[in-house]
């Protein structure tokens, strides 16, 4: 998967082909309703000699037009590991400010037939340009004077709901972890490289993998038991918490992860978090004795659920 950070005509020559079949969105998350555009984007570009092409945005769009941060699903990072196992041939990330938001819709869509987008899948519900004023029906209309096919994919469902961000961050808020993963079609997961910290979970006799979250606002927060990929052969199990730790005055979102039963070195390695079951909300305590009975209490039960799940 090759990385572009533009869209301008003559910037990038198409792979092993003449173009491209593209599909575009904010993908946060990558869940079943991005993969099925992902996928029809693949099926289009093998039926016609053609290299796929994933287009999104850094920042989301959500978060550049809103006064207040935007729960991210996943980060930049997140996003391209997920997408570098079976994802497009191209992952194409435009820094979204005001000029791209001011770009009318015949202006953002020539951008695209000029690198080379010759047939473009775009969700029911898509907007782009000025104002949302290209939305599908738009594209179907217009885009073939400009060398584009265009595919609409329907809403995708898990059962009775329709697949959408949104709802994931409803189910993660609430802790449903379980709901989450089946709109993902996988369990939620949080990636990054451990950093160090103040060191006082090794302090207190838990030592924590400690991962900065890349993002304003996490969409859930609390006690998680968790399975950890990344530490040395197979997954690990472990505990983990999610949030600004008032106990000790934090402020920035955090990932702490305590594995169990491991004791080497993490710092600089790359490690990703799967959330298997909330335990409890974050809360504050009076002192650290209170604390680290606490956190006894939450491997414990951490344990408990990992035997079962």
């Amino acid at each position: 998967m090759r990385l572009w950070r533009s869209l301008q005509r003559g910037a990038q020559r198409p792979g092993r082909s003449s173009g491209y079949a593209a599909t575009i969105g904010g993908f946060d998350g990558i869940h079943l309703g991005h993969r099925a555009l992902i996928d029809r984007a693949a099926a289009l570009a093998d039926a016609r000699g053609l290299d796929t092409l994933l287009v999104t945005f850094e920042p989301l769009p959500k978060e550049f037009l809103s006064n207040e941060p935007v729960a991210r699903l996943t980060s930049f990072r997140e996003r391209w590991r997920i997408l570098e196992k079976d994802g497009p041939g191209v992952f194409c990330v435009l820094p979204f400010n005001a000029r791209l938001r001011s770009l009318r819709a015949a202006e953002f869509t020539a951008l695209l037939a000029g690198a080379g987008v010759r047939q473009l899948v775009i969700g029911h519900d898509f907007r782009a340009a000025y104002r949302g004023e290209a939305d599908a029906d738009w594209f179907r209309l217009h885009a073939p004077a400009m060398g584009m096919e265009v595919d609409v994919i329907s809403p995708v469902c898990a059962g009775t709901e329709r697949v959408s961000s949104g709802l994931i961050r409803q189910a993660l808020l609430a802790g449903e972890l379980e709901h989450a993963a089946r709109l993902l079609g996988r369990p939620y997961s949080m990636r990054g490289r451990v950093e160090h910290g103040e060191h006082l979970g090794r302090t207190l006799g838990f030592p924590t993998a400690n991962l900065r979250l890349a993002r304003r606002r996490t969409p859930m927060d609390g006690i998680f038991a968790v399975r950890v990929h990344g530490v040395g052969e197979g997954i690990r199990e472990g505990v983990a918490s999610l949030g600004t730790r008032p106990t000790v005055g934090g402020v920035r979102p955090l990932l702490e992860t305590h594995v169990f039963d491991f004791s080497g070195d993490l710092y600089g390695r790359e490690i990703e978090v799967e959330f298997v079951a909330r335990l409890r909300e974050e809360r504050r305590f009076d002192d650290l004795g209170a604390m680290v009975e606490q956190m006894h209490r939450d491997a414990a039960a951490a344990r408990a659920v990992l035997a079962v799940r």
